[in-house]
C-alpha cells in the first residue's frame, strides 16, 4: 500500500488551518475532530479560554475519503493538535 501523503499549515494569528491537503486534495479538520474553547467561561468577551483539538474516533468514510489508514489518521490528528493553542484575545 502506498503511504499517504498529508500538509498542515496553521494559520499565525488565526485560529485555523491556511493549508491543509491530503494526498493531493483539500482537506477538513473537522472529519478529524473539533475545535472547542474548553474554558468558555474563563474568557474575556470575544477571545477564548483555553481552544483545544478533540479527535474524534475515525470513521471507514473518512479514511476511504482520503485514502488513508487508521495509523495515519492518528497522526493525522496529533498534528492537527496545532489547533489546540490556549488562551487567545486575538478576536477581542
Amino acid at each position: 500500500m502506498k503511504k499517504s501523503t498529508w500538509k498542515i499549515v496553521a494559520y499565525k494569528a488565526l485560529c485555523d488551518l491556511e493549508v491543509f491537503n491530503i494526498n493531493g486534495k483539500e482537506a477538513d479538520y473537522s472529519d478529524f475532530g473539533d475545535k472547542e474553547d474548553v474554558e468558555r467561561d474563563n474568557a474575556e468577551a470575544y477571545a477564548c479560554g483555553n481552544m483545544c483539538f478533540i479527535p474524534k474516533p475515525p470513521k471507514k468514510e473518512v479514511l476511504e475519503k482520503y485514502g488513508i489508514t487508521t495509523e495515519e489518521y492518528q497522526q493525522i490528528c496529533e498534528e492537527l493538535d496545532c489547533l489546540s493553542f490556549g488562551c487567545c484575545g486575538w478576536c477581542s
